[in-house]
């Protein structure tokens, strides 16, 4: 028999669905290895104590799981909400089955929980991902066909120029090859950096604080720019002026959708074990932005990401596609959360080895 019970125990242990049996009390009787993962505690400190102890807050009541027991009830794919002792919020899928233990003669419930959250995490990256290179494939392709006429018309305007002697003519040849020079420039800023610069290690807090001021500059008073900065923020291999680059769009950004008048807070913190795009991080930096301002228009913010896109009738819509580039170059993922009143971009960037670098689709 004990045997048998080790068999099992070593079965439920390989399941990848947390498993969690509970007494008519409520008590945690059994849990396998995956539910010790979700819910972040040892099978020591989960065992033979109440289950609701192994959460702060969840919106799977206790009534339900105590009505489940009384009536027999299964119930299957109930999904839930626990907020976590660590401070990590997520979400589950629950079924929740009766069960009669025959050898202590007891009834129990075997809650099945598995973390759908984390899926959900895996299809948006994914998809934002996909968004990255199909929009690169575009610009690639829009790129090679205007700068190749570009190049033709402006090579033409010099030399109808040279061949001109009336100033007020030689105006028009001087706008055909400026314009076609900031039209070659447009393509250049969409398509991002031509070069990978060589990694370097980046104290990122010097970096935003060089953000910060030069916003400050710009607004002078009006603009109240506050810092809630993790000390102990490590510093971290990447490209110094491409993570300048990305603090200043979503910094600036921010600021014009205020107006210059309101409050923009800079929050850095450092989170273990984060997975993006599939891979397993150590250690990841995490800068949130946030703003007060009206927020992005629901009908934007599923295109946010695309060049072109603005908000502002004088915006050319380069910035955030630029950011989403030169995150997805440091290894790292944006998101962003709107509505009015706040506006929170969250970036991630992990931290890795720079050889890391050089591997990275672009």
């Amino acid at each position: 028999m004990a045997a048998l019970k080790t068999q099992q125990a070593t079965i439920l242990d390989a399941l990848l669905t947390a498993v969690v049996v509970l007494d008519e009390q409520l008590v945690i009787r059994q849990v396998n290895a995956a539910a010790e993962s979700l819910l972040d505690h040892s099978a020591r400190r989960l065992l033979n104590e109440p289950f609701a102890s192994s959460y702060v807050s969840t919106t799977l009541s206790s009534d339900l799981l105590k009505s489940c027991l009384l009536d027999q009830q299964t119930l299957v794919n109930s999904e839930a909400e626990l907020v976590l002792h660590s401070g990590h919020k997520i979400t589950v899928e629950v079924s929740i089955q009766f069960w009669h233990d025959g050898a202590a003669d007891m009834p129990r419930l075997l809650l099945e929980l598995r973390q759908v959250d984390l899926q959900r995490q895996i299809l948006r990256e994914n998809s934002q991902r996909q968004q990255l290179f199909a929009t690169q494939s575009l610009l690639r392709g829009m790129a090679h066909e205007i700068k190749n006429p570009l190049g033709g018309l402006r090579g033409a305007a010099q030399l109808l120029a040279r061949q001109l002697h009336d100033d007020e003519l030689l105006e028009y040849t001087d706008l055909i090859i400026a314009q076609s020079d900031r039209l070659r420039n447009l393509i250049d800023r969409l398509l991002g950096p031509s070069r990978i610069d060589q990694p370097k290690t980046v104290n990122l807090h010097q970096v935003i604080e060089r953000v910060l001021q030069t916003v400050s500059y710009e607004y002078e008073k009006t603009l109240v720019l506050k810092r809630d900065y993790d000390p102990s923020l490590p510093h971290l291999s990447g490209i110094e002026d491409a993570l300048e680059q990305v603090f200043l769009n979503i910094v600036q950004n921010a600021a014009q959708a205020l107006d210059g008048d309101g409050v923009i807070t800079v929050r850095t913190r450092v989170e273990h074990q984060l997975t993006l795009f599939g891979q397993r991080y150590r250690q990841c930096a995490v800068i949130s932005i946030h703003d007060n301002g009206p927020g992005i228009p629901a009908s934007l913010q599923g295109q946010i990401f695309y060049p072109m896109v603005s908000g502002r009738p004088a915006g050319t819509g380069l910035g955030l596609s630029l950011v989403h580039s030169l995150v997805h170059q440091h290894g790292g993922k944006i998101e962003f959360s709107s509505e009015p009143g706040h506006t929170c971009f969250n970036l991630f960037l992990p931290y890795r080895q720079p050889e890391a670098f050089a591997h990275d689709d672009r």
